[in-house]
């Protein structure tokens, strides 16, 4: 049987607040520029915080080594590439959120569990690259529509 290939599309009505509470806009020209000059910092530990996901946890997530953190910690800005990181974890927290209707702690336990439909991969474990990122994504939007994964 084929299973049809579903992009995820996040809800309108839960997507606001949870960008104003991390500092990024979730789409359009803005965040293309705060991506390409790197985030500030503070994105970092507002993602954590609003996530549930320990700060250290989160930099091996998204793969920013301890030392890398630091010194960004002190610039006060990532890098274009780790910024990106960070994004696609958000976003997949985000998608995350939606599936499980705002319910933090549901979403938080969905993306630590190991997932039959990702071969037995953890979703949180997804995000440092872009096509593991889309597999979690697509993987969403299938049980969004009621697709078994």
């Amino acid at each position: 049987m084929d299973i049809p290939f579903t992009q995820y599309q996040p809800p309108k009505a839960l997507a606001s607040g949870f960008w104003q509470q991390i500092g990024l806009p979730a789409r359009g020209r803005k965040l293309h520029e705060l991506l390409h000059q790197g985030v500030e910092y503070q994105v970092y530990p507002r993602l954590a915080k609003v996530s549930g996901i320990e700060q250290k946890a989160l930099a091996r997530y998204v793969d920013i080594p301890s030392a890398t953190l630091s010194r960004r910690a002190k610039s006060g800005r990532f890098k274009m590439v780790e910024s990106d990181r960070l994004y696609r974890f958000a976003e997949l927290f985000k998608a995350a959120l939606d599936l499980f209707e705002g319910d933090t702690e549901g979403a938080r336990a969905w993306l630590l569990k190991p997932n039959m439909g990702l071969g037995g991969r953890r979703p949180i474990e997804m995000s440092a690259t872009s096509a593991e990122y889309q597999t979690v994504l697509n993987l969403i939007g299938r049980l969004e529509h009621g697709v078994s994964a």
